[in-house]
């Protein structure tokens, strides 16, 4: 995001996760996620399944940059981000499992494409761009794609950082000054583009 210098990305970014050793970086066995990945898609392979508590969609997945998702996963396993299910899933995983799971559920469909949506939250976006790129579509691969994420998700991210749950100070320096109201504009407007899809199965 524009506010902060690049020196400062990647310093907070190997202290937190936002980025991974070489060795860690290495692409995944997707084959071998696919293996790995049916308690994942208990949840993330199921169109519109909610979070029992809080109520909020989980995330989209397919689509999304391998790197980040094993990122992710290192930061549950890791309790820099919040989540008692993903901390117990992430927990028992190897490096070279996570790096798996994440070439499978990245890749097991296509990030969709289309005409970038208007909407009330494409000003405040506009902070947003050097790191998650034009409506949300990162080219980075350690950071996330936001495009067509689920609303009450992003809601949910965004508010967690906001609250110091996930522990991450680019994005808690980013959001500090955000209301309710702005988070839910930006939610709305990454989640109106076209981008993420919910993960599938791949024939075997």
């Amino acid at each position: 995001m524009r506010t902060i210098l690049p020196a400062l990305f990647l310093t907070a970014s190997a202290l937190l996760g936002t980025t991974l050793p070489a060795a860690a970086q290495e692409a995944g066995d997707a084959a071998r996620g696919q293996k790995l990945a049916d308690t994942c898609m208990g949840c993330h392979g199921i169109p519109g399944y909610r979070n029992a508590y809080p109520s909020y969609a989980v995330p989209k997945l397919a689509g999304q940059h391998p790197e980040y998702l094993n990122i992710a996963l290192q930061g549950y396993k890791a309790r820099t981000r919040k989540h008692e299910t993903m901390y117990a899933q992430a927990a028992t995983l190897s490096d070279q499992d996570m790096r798996d799971l994440a070439a499978f559920l990245a890749g097991s469909a296509a990030l969709k494409t289309g005409a970038a949506v208007d909407g009330p939250g494409k000003e405040k976006a506009a902070a947003c761009v050097a790191c998650h790129g034009e409506g949300g579509r990162s080219q980075m691969p350690n950071w996330p794609v936001l495009a067509g994420q689920t609303a009450d998700y992003l809601e949910h991210a965004l508010h967690q950082y906001k609250d110091g749950e996930r522990k991450d100070p680019i994005m808690g320096a980013q959001v500090a000054a955000l209301s309710d109201a702005d988070i839910r504009a930006l939610a709305s407007y990454f989640a109106a583009q076209p981008g993420l899809q919910t993960a599938v199965y791949k024939k075997k």
